[in-house]
């Protein structure tokens, strides 16, 4: 079997093997209803990095989310009122969740091969599934194709293209062992258990892909994010809760090393644009610290 075979199968059944039963499916929705009304930690870090959207749903438009497995990130667009359809590659949680009113439409699909016409949805959203996909470019071609506005990725930020020195590192060791540095940088080379690569964004593969696409514009913003931990994650996000107030400590002291270019942020959100965004837009990813870059016109092209 091929290894984007082995992956789609794998990623597809999951859920079936995590929730096998219907109370087992429930208690998911369920529990994370709770977090949504109770504040908890695990909401507060979803919920961040959903609001990296913000600039782009100031716009009545529609949206595609991708990767979408439980129907949460359709559900944070609907609640705006915005025409949202949810996707998966899997059929497991999506039926139940379009049953309690968390989004009116879904379909499930693999985004290597979407069933869309052209430029069928505005907005296309895909958060923490980039790095699942078994060939990720191929999956960005495809929302690519169905996106009119642009293709918002949210994922684990690549820390070699922000950090001079481990790349210099890496320059010097490969010099005299190419093997070397991984007895060090343990995930230099990730895979995960159905064989896929993990993937992980770069600002400049982004700016490559876009270029190479004759597309006009890409925009970055990086978080600090990687707080979750199953012992505290239900405890509330606010000054009420030890493990919360460490988080912020903890949210500080990074964001002070990435301002000043010591650490690149732990999440980047990178956007594709198809078209300039209008001007409404562009002002709001400038209030919300997106770095956006123009691309020149490609002078040799018809």
């Amino acid at each position: 079997m091929s290894t984007e075979k082995q992956s789609h199968e794998a990623h597809s059944g999951w859920y079936e093997v995590q929730y096998a039963t219907q109370e087992a499916k429930d208690k998911a929705i369920e529990n994370w209803e709770y977090d949504e009304q109770h504040k908890t930690i695990n909401h507060w870090i979803h919920r961040r990095q959903l609001e990296l959207t913000t600039p782009f749903t100031i716009e009545k438009k529609s949206w595609l989310t991708i990767g979408d497995g439980y129907g949460f990130d359709a559900n944070y667009f609907y609640r705006q009122g915005l025409d949202t359809t949810a996707t998966d590659i899997s059929g497991t949680f999506l039926p139940l969740s379009k049953a309690r009113g968390f989004f009116d439409h879904y379909s499930i699909e693999n985004v290597e091969k979407l069933s869309f016409a052209d430029d069928s949805y505005d907005y296309i959203f895909c958060k923490e599934a980039y790095h699942h996909f078994p060939r990720p470019y191929l999956g960005v071609y495809e929302m690519l194709r169905v996106a009119r506005e642009a293709v918002i990725l949210v994922e684990p930020h690549d820390p070699i293209s922000k950090m001079p020195f481990l790349l210099a590192l890496r320059n010097i060791f490969d010099r005299f062992d190419t093997k070397l540095l991984q007895k060090y940088w343990k995930n230099r080379y990730s895979f995960e258990e159905v064989g896929n690569y993990v993937f992980k964004l770069s600002e400049r593969e982004m700016d490559k892909l876009a270029n190479g696409m004759g597309l006009p514009a890409v925009a970055f913003k990086g978080i600090n994010n990687n707080y979750y931990h199953p012992s505290y994650a239900k405890d509330k996000a606010d000054d009420s809760s030890p493990a919360f107030r460490k988080i912020k400590r903890k949210l500080a002291f990074h964001n002070f090393l990435t301002k000043f270019s010591l650490m690149p942020s732990q999440v980047l959100c990178a956007v594709i644009f198809k078209k300039l965004p209008s001007e409404k837009v562009m002002e709001a990813m400038k209030r919300e610290g997106f770095q956006v870059h123009i691309f020149p016109p490609n002078p040799y092209a018809k």
